[in-house]
């Protein structure tokens, strides 16, 4: 039996930029998804996906074909479809795999809801590239697209800064742990996003404007990293949020639903419109989305490595 784990990710700067290669700073997850694998003498592939209750929410069932491709005997259906092309991507990147005669079963298992937005498609991704001894950028690349800051979150065990320039990876980890960090919140909108509605929506605009104010997210990162006054931390994250939003056309998060929060910052975190936002203030002060009922609320040692 071979094991794999992956860890969950937040991207706390340069939502939709990062696509342009700008850094962005990343974060792990205390939450992620293990991967179980075992060959079988049946000459297919089996799979079975368990969410955090441990419910089993997804089973599938692959024939390998004689030419090494797969068929799946169930009705036809997205997750099923999805999968499939992982796996024949998989064998495109390591044609040895399907080599001998027998098969595989897989268990994947969730520590985290799949509707929260912490990378239920990247996790899946970096175990299965483990598994299979392939580039898991690569992989990502035939599959789900991205910048790829989210598989490098599966990797590492600690914040970092992230850039792919010209399909050129560079990761570094970076001392974030901030002396404020009992004011750092991180509450779930309800709403999972779709990531590539996000990405697509940001391309379709063809901003030049991000030429232009690519000094300003650098000074932005770089001070989030250094500072140690949650005044000046609230402060970038808010002028981060206004430069998303002249990007990508959108209001920000707490123009759209929180205007009367006076306590601190809110900042979205990924794409625009669902999953989680960052807000700071005291553990008291979170009694307001309490009441906007808003439940699911994290605190920053709870949710981050």
């Amino acid at each position: 039996m071979d094991e794999f784990y992956s860890n969950g990710k937040l991207l706390l700067t340069s939502e939709y930029v990062v696509l342009d290669g700008i850094e962005c700073i990343a974060l792990p997850t205390k939450f992620g998804q293990s991967l179980e694998v075992n060959k079988n003498q049946l000459n297919v592939i089996n799979w079975e996906s368990y969410d955090y209750r441990n419910h089993l929410w997804f089973r599938e069932k692959y024939i390998i074909n004689k030419n090494k491709t797969l068929l799946y005997i169930g009705d036809k259906n997205d997750i099923s479809d999805t999968l499939l092309k992982i796996f024949n991507s998989i064998f495109k990147l390591n044609k040895s795999l399907l080599s001998d005669n027998f098969g595989y079963d897989f268990i994947s298992k969730l520590s985290f809801s799949k509707n929260w937005g912490l990378g239920s498609s990247s996790t899946l991704i970096n175990n299965l590239a483990n598994w299979a001894k392939v580039d898991a950028y690569k992989l990502l690349k035939l599959t789900f697209g991205g910048s790829g800051y989210d598989i490098a979150c599966a990797k590492y065990d600690k914040p970092i800064q992230f850039s792919n320039l010209k399909n050129k990876i560079s990761v570094k980890e970076v001392n974030f742990d901030p002396v404020f960090k009992e004011n750092i919140f991180f509450i779930y909108l309800g709403e999972k996003q779709n990531t590539r509605e996000g990405i697509e929506k940001y391309r379709s605009r063809n901003n030049d404007l991000i030429h232009e104010i690519k000094k300003e997210f650098i000074h932005i990162n770089q001070s989030i990293l250094k500072t140690k006054d949650i005044k000046e931390f609230e402060k970038y994250l808010t002028k981060h949020e206004l430069l998303i939003s002249k990007l990508v056309g959108l209001n920000t998060v707490k123009e759209e639903l929180f205007k009367d929060y006076s306590k601190g910052a809110i900042k979205s975190l990924g794409a625009w419109g669902g999953d989680f936002i960052l807000a700071t203030g005291s553990k008291k002060d979170m009694e307001y989305f309490l009441k906007k009922d808003y439940k699911i609320i994290f605190e920053y040692s709870q949710l981050i490595k």
